[in-house]
């Protein structure tokens, strides 16, 4: 399949908690949160990440953001859409693992690019 390197795990259950602003990803017993906001920060889309090294734009103001529709594409992806109108995103399996292990590290970078920038989560 596209975008799956071949060990990837493949979730097992996804939910969207819209009161705690949380996106589940089951893997079996393995349970993992991923909050809105982190995915939206961390979108893949190159509106985020731009079109290569060095060309990230630092997302600012998402705290509060909700996902409103998650679709999945095909059998490798779900692609949701944010409540700022963010739709761009197409998160695989692959990138999802990486996020769900990365996840303290990629936050504690993402706070301090914004502490740096002087910018805000709100």
């Amino acid at each position: 399949m596209s975008g799956l390197e071949p060990d990837t795990p493949i979730p097992t259950e996804i939910t969207l908690d819209r009161k705690r602003h949380v996106l589940g990803l089951a893997y079996g017993d393995t349970k993992h949160e991923l909050t809105f906001e982190f995915l939206r920060v961390y979108s893949p889309s190159a509106e985020v990440r731009g079109h290569g090294p060095g060309q990230e734009v630092l997302q600012v103001g998402k705290r509060a953001v909700d996902i409103t529709e998650l679709e999945p594409v095909g059998m490798y992806a779900v692609r949701p859409t944010f409540s700022d109108g963010h739709d761009t995103g197409l998160f695989s399996w692959d990138y999802l693992n990486k996020l769900c292990a990365e996840k303290d590290a990629l936050w504690s970078d993402y706070l301090a690019r914004l502490e740096r920038a002087g910018a805000s989560r709100d």
